[in-house]
């Protein structure tokens, strides 16, 4: 089909198209060239639309109040404990942005970035490009990155892909804030994921390195549960599960049902990991889409990815790439 192509802003003196994939099945996704955003994805239900996502109708509140809303975030996903890193014998400092500590590549990290867009009507996909050089944000190397969207009926896949000319640290994530119901938070959303281990925090929310049997717990999500305890109180999640290993990438890692039971996001991916997020500490000063205000627990984030802070736990599945190593990820969520 078609994929229509607009302005929607300006960045640093960069234009910030917006790419508009339409799939057979109705569903509408908005992709802007700003950190390549998500910026609305729009399912029918009940023979209208609802949308699915948290973002803003305006380009300026995105640089001003995103809490990466629909972003790629990177050149390294999660936190990094010290803001630094030692990679053969040389320690790279890099600008802390969330107290001591390194935050989905920092304020000047790939997802507020203005990348190249092309659009592939062919195979309803748009491509995205940028350049990122030795030194920005104080990672190593040169690293071109890569990152494909492809809408097919109700499913948006992602491929990523990036190579570099030396040794350097790369995981990305995608950085959606879902709502898959009307109301004003996600509480009452169940949410099913195969882990049946978490990685343990430290007081600043950076791995200790102990990877901990989550059985028992609120983290124990295989038999699937809604984010509200025994009391009807809401339950707090920012942590990172380790999916089970062994598992079929053919199969979802996490399956969430909207609370009026409309709509099923399932999500594929091939990345060890999965940050559970609920806007624990979301609090927009600024109207989101159509005008929505966005607040504590306003929206639920699946992120797929390697364990934070893997610079500093060996044991962790290494997020070191090389020319030898050229970095790829794909995954896939369903919303119907």
């Amino acid at each position: 089909m078609a994929i229509e192509v607009s302005a929607f802003g300006e960045f640093k003196g960069k234009r910030v198209d917006q790419f508009r994939l339409t799939s057979e099945t109705g569903v509408a996704v908005d992709i802007i060239s700003y950190g390549c955003v998500v910026r609305d994805w729009r399912v029918p239900v009940n023979g209208g639309l609802r949308s699915v996502v948290l973002g803003f109708d305006d380009f300026d509140a995105y640089p001003k109040h995103s809490p990466h809303f629909g972003s790629l975030a990177g050149r390294v996903a999660n936190r990094i404990k010290g803001s630094s890193f030692d990679l053969n014998g040389k320690r790279y400092d890099l600008p802390p942005n969330a107290g001591a500590l390194h935050l989905h590549g920092g304020n000047e990290g790939l997802g507020r970035q203005v990348w190249d867009g092309e659009a592939d009507s062919g195979t309803n996909a748009v491509r995205f490009t940028h350049f990122s050089p030795d030194g920005a944000s104080g990672y190593p190397g040169n690293v071109n990155f890569a990152a494909t969207y492809r809408l097919t009926g109700n499913k948006l896949r992602l491929e990523l892909e990036a190579t570099t000319d030396r040794a350097t640290p790369i995981s990305l994530v995608q950085h959606q804030y879902f709502n898959l119901g009307t109301g004003n938070d996600v509480l009452d959303h169940h949410i099913q994921v195969d882990s049946s281990a978490y990685t343990e925090l430290g007081e600043d929310l950076c791995p200790t390195g102990a990877i901990l049997p989550s059985a028992g717990m609120q983290y124990d999500l295989r038999a699937g549960r809604i984010m509200r305890d025994h009391a009807g109180d809401p339950v707090a999640y920012d942590i990172g599960l380790a999916l089970d290993t062994g598992r079929s990438h053919a199969e979802p890692i996490a399956v969430v049902k909207g609370p009026d039971g409309a709509l099923t996001l399932r999500l594929w991916t091939d990345r060890p990991g999965v940050q559970v997020y609920n806007g624990v500490w979301t609090d927009i000063a600024v109207p989101g889409l159509n005008g929505k205000r966005y607040g504590k627990h306003s929206g639920l984030c699946l992120e797929d990815q390697n364990f934070a802070d893997a610079v500093h736990n060996p044991h962790f599945p290494s997020v070191i790439h090389s020319p030898e190593r050229p970095y790829s990820h794909w995954c896939e969520f369903e919303i119907a």
